[in-house]
């Protein structure tokens, strides 16, 4: 099979040809349709995971997936060939991603994929997703309130802004560009410039405070957090560890086939849609790496698969 890989750190990711993985009792193979592009995914092929992730080489990459299974484990009852499915494919170590024609994914993490996406749409879900509904869980952002999303227009801002708005709270999202304001709004967040003085500009928005912060951006995030939040068990942050020490929580997002069916829940009522900002073949991955690199994307990249 075709498949992104790269054979040491550091390199630039390429097509090669792999053996088909192998499935295990409790796996399923799936063909790929569509596989999101997360910047987490080059910061792995540079090296990044290497203190928490057993690695090996030819490292393909990828997590996210949206796909046909093609043939299931002998112990799958779950899922049947032929069913269209999405999942967050990360395992207890890097070696076997979904930036491939086919790729073998714990039933653990599988979910139905949800006829209200495209394939494109479903392929940019699992990964920022997740990341967002956890993060919300661990911010107990579950009604109404105030919240802070920092980089709310990004790949998983913009999923925790939608969700936290369906639940009826009000949503003040961070950006850096003015031009990204009418995209904020669109998703439900109040629009807010970050950058020095951030944390006054909150307060004129909300001068009691708000109720939690979600940080998907790193830098001060966290410490502007620590200055508007009421409480400040309730900053959650997916970049900075330093959160704990103020407090809050690191969120590492997790493989949920449950969640999973939440957040297609939540697509088929017309509460979340995966802004797809731009696809590329499977064959022009270095090229979307690229794009990802600059930091400018609005909602998510994603790579298709022929046939």
């Amino acid at each position: 099979m075709k498949a992104v890989t790269v054979d040491a750190y550091g390199e630039t990711p390429r097509l090669t040809e792999q053996p088909l993985p192998k499935v295990g009792p409790d796996s399923v193979l799936v063909r790929v349709k569509a596989a999101g592009l997360n910047p987490v995914d080059w910061h792995v092929a540079a090296g990044a995971a290497d203190p928490l992730l057993n690695v090996y080489f030819p490292l393909t990459l990828g997590w996210d997936v949206a796909g046909v299974v093609e043939r299931v484990g002998v112990a799958v009852t779950e899922f049947a060939e032929g069913d269209e499915v999405i999942a967050y494919n990360r395992q207890d170590f890097a070696q076997f991603g979904t930036w491939a024609e086919f790729t073998a994914v714990p039933v653990r993490a599988l979910a139905p994929k949800s006829p209200a996406m495209s394939w494109e749409e479903a392929g940019g879900l699992p990964l920022a997703g997740l990341t967002a509904f956890q993060a919300l869980a661990a911010a107990h952002v579950n009604g109404g309130g105030t919240v802070l999303v920092h980089a709310a227009g990004g790949g998983v801002g913009g999923f925790a802004t939608q969700i936290a708005a369906s639940r009826g709270a009000r949503v003040i999202g961070t950006t850096s560009r003015t031009a990204s304001f009418p995209f904020l709004r669109e998703l439900g967040a109040e629009p807010v410039l970050s950058g020095e003085g951030l944390a006054d500009r909150v307060r004129d928005l909300a001068p009691e405070g708000v109720d939690a912060a979600l940080d998907f951006l790193g830098g001060d995030s966290v410490a502007v957090s620590a200055e508007v939040v009421r409480d400040r068990t309730r900053i959650v942050s997916v970049v900075d560890g330093s959160v704990k020490a103020l407090g809050g929580r690191y969120v590492w997002v997790h493989p949920s086939g449950a969640d999973l069916r939440a957040l297609n829940a939540l697509a088929e009522a017309g509460s979340l849609r995966v802004h797809v900002t731009r696809d590329y073949p499977l064959a022009e991955a270095e090229e979307a790496v690229a794009l990802s690199r600059t930091g400018t994307v609005r909602g998510k990249i994603v790579l298709t698969v022929p046939g």
